[in-house]
């Protein structure tokens, strides 16, 4: 009997294991599901919309294939659609029934006839724009390289064939080309993963497993019943009585005919501990090849998400960045920036500086290029980016505000970053020096960002294009300025720095031979400079202003034969192209300044958060 259960169990153990594989390979089902994209007519772009990739749920994954280079990018469908607003593309998208269907898209006429103006969107022309300018616009726009656009929030490239994994939302779209001059690629398909569970997969198998070694011991056990049956049954004639075998037998022999059976039982137990091993192995072997899918979900509930502790408000647009974007951007700028420190290159800092910043880099290089030994300006700091305050802005210009450390030199440096247009690259117009003391105010989180202030905002303290008016005032007037009790002077080391800089340069004026106060004066006054201030808003209504200040110093003779020397000035006498002058010279400071300006219902002041300072230009009066 205990044979026929040893069978049953063999048989019913491999029904069920061969049903749990089974479940797993021929009966599963695909894995995948996949939507081929059609293009009829060819374009240099081809803009796949984030409905489309999100036709089915899950990660997506992008398959372009064509001879050649092939690119694809993704960010925003707002984003993308603008910066192919002036040309063809193939724009990829959903129909009311769920077809995916094509459209060739042709460019906007008012995009084409000037992206930074509101230019007629009637077509009309003027006479320095032909009729045909569009034509030609939208020429040259075809051929517009996207490779590097700091649009973009990722990008690939690969030859021949390219696959992208991917998990957009419904509002990001992809862009796949070329090189923006060669047709887009035709051959491109999205890819979904099935869920194809398999949860009586595992419990089939296992429980196969578990009858296979219930067999086997029952099999072990009917051999084993069966060998005990065994032995003679013959019935003969008594046998006289023998005595015991330890006496009887004497010599080596003895004990010999005892040990035997004790020998066999162990090779016999060796043999089945031998048999139940592959039993065992086979069973773990498909135990551990069972993925969480193969087995029920009891009980399983959805994953609370965190409750988001800061919520935009409502209307407020998209950030202009990501951090990861950020990231790359500025170390893009960084680069550039170093490369043409090296070459001592304006033109090359000026693909990725402007404003106040790429005025005294010029100003570095000029002097560089004539005094060997004058040193550079310090680099960009690119990573790691502490914080990152995105102007929360779906039209341009947009800018950001970032603070990057470098742990080698335990120096922070803040930096405000702006885009013109949608086809410009991010260029830094202010970068300023942390204090290591600086408290920065409470910021909206890079995901939501904050708008910008407008330069006339009576919400603050001060609105931002009279900040810096007032911080020159104080630097000019000290406690006499009708603004003095606007600024926080504690920790504010730019005026300290001003000061005694004013200080020891009177004091060499003073001590220069036929320049002497009897014969010269040099006076001291600071004024609001002329790059654009900016300001972005804080989670406490306030608002971080980053202005341009110009210091300026007058030296000028007051005895009519006197001269002003600057001989031992190399600075001013290699910018102002001369040694000497019989009417003075003037000298110019320009200072990038970060400050922290509360809203007008705060008893806080203005505080200063950090700023640069460097020589901007030196002229004969």
């Amino acid at each position: 009997m205990r044979f026929v259960w040893a069978v049953a169990a063999f048989v019913l153990a491999t029904v069920m294991i061969g049903a749990g594989i089974a479940q797993r390979t021929i009966f599963q089902g695909p894995r995948t599901e996949s939507t081929a994209i059609s293009v009829e007519e060819e374009t240099p772009y081809l803009l796949i919309d984030g409905a489309v990739l999100n036709q089915m749920p899950g990660t997506q994954t992008l398959r372009a294939q064509t001879e050649g280079d092939i690119f694809a990018s993704y960010g925003r469908t707002a984003d993308m659609e603008a910066w192919l607003s002036d040309t063809t593309y193939t724009h990829v998208t959903v129909a009311g029934d769920g077809e995916i269907e094509t459209e060739v898209v042709e460019p906007e006429i008012d995009a084409i006839a000037d992206p930074a103006t509101d230019a007629p969107a009637d077509g009309s022309t003027t006479d320095d724009a032909p009729a045909d300018a569009s034509t030609d616009a939208a020429t040259d726009a075809a051929g517009r390289s996207p490779v590097g656009s700091d649009l973009w929030l990722d990008e690939y490239q690969q030859k021949d064939l390219l696959i992208a994994p991917l998990q957009l939302p419904e509002e990001m779209s992809v862009l796949v080309a070329a090189d923006g001059t060669a047709p887009a690629p035709s051959k491109v398909t999205v890819t979904w993963p099935l869920q194809t569970s398999t949860p009586w997969a595992g419990p089939l198998i296992v429980g196969g497993g578990i009858l296979m070694a219930a067999g086997v011991f029952l099999y072990i056990l009917g051999i084993r019943h069966a060998r005990r049956k065994r032995g003679p049954r013959r019935k003969g004639l008594p046998l006289p009585v023998t005595e015991p075998i330890d006496i009887a037998i004497d010599g080596d022999d003895k004990g010999v005919i005892s040990s035997s059976p004790r020998t066999r039982r162990a090779v016999s137990s060796g043999r089945r501990a031998f048999a139940f091993l592959p039993v065992v192995a086979v069973s773990a072997l498909l135990f551990t090849g069972c993925s969480a899918d193969a087995w029920p979900q009891l009980g399983a509930s959805p994953t609370p998400s965190p409750t988001a502790t800061v919520i935009a408000p409502d209307g407020q647009q998209a950030p202009a960045v990501t951090k990861a974007q950020a990231e790359r951007i500025l170390t893009r700028i960084a680069s550039t920036v170093a490369d043409a420190d090296a070459a001592m290159d304006g033109d090359l800092a000026d693909t990725r500086l402007e404003g106040a910043a790429l005025a005294a880099r010029d100003t570095n290089y000029k002097l560089r290029s004539t005094l060997g030994d004058y040193p550079a300006l310090p680099a960009i700091l690119a990573k790691p980016l502490e914080i990152i305050l995105p102007q929360a802005y779906d039209a341009w210009p947009r800018s950001v505000i970032a603070i990057a450390d470098d742990d080698e030199s335990k120096t922070s440096s803040i930096m405000v970053l702006t885009q013109q247009d949608q086809w410009s690259d991010y260029k830094l117009s202010y970068v300023g020096s942390l204090e290591a003391s600086t408290a920065i105010p409470d910021l909206a989180p890079a995901y939501i960002g904050a708008p910008a202030v407008e330069p006339d905002s009576p919400f603050l303290v001060l609105p931002p294009d009279q900040v810096a008016a007032a911080y020159a005032d104080v630097i000019s007037h000290g406690e006499d300025s009708a603004s003095y009790d606007l600024f926080e002077p504690d920790g504010d080391q730019l005026r300290v720095s001003i000061a005694a800089d004013r200080q020891r340069r009177l004091d060499e004026f003073n001590q220069t031979a036929n320049s002497g106060a009897t014969t010269g004066s040099l006076e001291f006054s600071a004024v609001a400079g002329p790059q654009t201030p900016f300001a972005l808003q804080t989670v406490e209504s306030g608002a971080i202003v980053v202005v341009n200040i110009n210091e300026v110093d007058t030296a000028k003779p007051t005895n009519a034969d006197a001269v002003i020397k600057v001989e031992n000035n190399r600075t001013v006498k290699t910018l102002a192209g001369a040694d000497q002058s019989a009417t003075g010279f003037e000298t110019t400071f320009s200072d990038q300044v970060f400050f922290y300006v509360p809203n007008a219902g705060s008893n806080e002041k203005i505080r200063l958060l950090g700023y640069s300072s460097n020589i901007l230009d030196a002229k004969i009066l």
